[in-house]
């Protein structure tokens, strides 16, 4: 078996860099307020209940197939879900958050902190590149495309077919990386991956999952098996949420 028997992916939980966003989009700010680097921005409360949520649901739900590997993005706020999770029995309690920098979240470079007021006002040729390029291929200045994100996903699944086959893997990583994620994974192409992400965002401690499933031929592949549940927060009767991640507020 040259896949994980299962594959969770995991967006994290709702951020405070999130909450900034939102309050800097009401406000009409150019810029979103916030004291920390992208790479630190916490878990507001909020997150922090549903990644505990999350954790309580596969305690409960998957007593014989919770995840025996934990991988998240360097960002805090992935791996504070990471770790809370895990708090909460989601995994068992001595499984380690393995961190990999390739999980990170895309780099926006340029538009760091922008609004999409910001976007229009303060780098206008940017936006006309971007409506132009489409979101797909536009690489702002010093940050990624989502094919940027691509190139370093498909390493990261060659390490993770070469180190844990056979394994029930999770990862906790970004919107645009669990997107990106199924892009490979599916074998889909620009215009199906941009419908997926135009029908809504990926819900914070939303559960993305693939099944390992082998053909008729002997060869094998991961099958998806349901896409941004929010099954956890229901039952824990923990609002759901699913704001795009705070750094860049223009979707696009």
């Amino acid at each position: 078996m040259r896949w994980p028997a299962v594959l969770w992916v995991v967006r994290h939980g709702q951020s405070a860099g999130n909450v900034a966003r939102d309050h800097a989009t009401e406000l009409g700010l150019p810029r979103i307020p916030l004291t920390h680097r992208d790479v630190d921005v916490p878990l507001s409360k909020l997150g922090q209940e549903q990644a505990r949520a999350l954790g309580r649901w596969f305690a409960e739900a998957h007593e014989d197939g919770r995840p025996d590997v934990l991988l998240s993005s360097p960002y805090v706020r992935a791996v504070q879900t990471a770790q809370l999770f895990r708090e909460e029995g989601g995994c068992a309690p001595d499984e380690p958050v393995c961190i990999d920098e390739r999980l990170r979240e895309k780099e926006f470079g340029i538009l760091d902190g922008l609004t999409t007021t910001g976007i229009r006002d303060l780098q206008p040729q940017q936006a006309e590149f971007r409506r132009l390029l489409g979101k797909f291929y536009h690489r702002p200045p010093g940050g990624e495309s989502w094919v940027d994100v691509i190139f370093r996903l498909r390493a990261l699944l060659d390490t993770v077919s070469l180190h844990h086959a056979g394994r029930r893997v999770m990862i906790v990583a970004h919107q645009v990386v669990v997107l990106c994620l199924r892009y490979i994974i599916e074998g889909l192409d620009e215009e199906r991956i941009l419908a997926i992400d135009r029908e809504g965002d990926v819900a914070n401690c939303g559960i993305t999952e693939y099944r390992f499933e082998r053909l008729s031929n002997g060869h094998g592949h991961l099958a998806l098996a349901r896409y941004n549940v929010t099954a956890p927060m229901v039952a824990d009767d923990t609002a759901v949420t699913a704001e795009p991640d705070a750094m860049v507020a223009s979707r696009g």
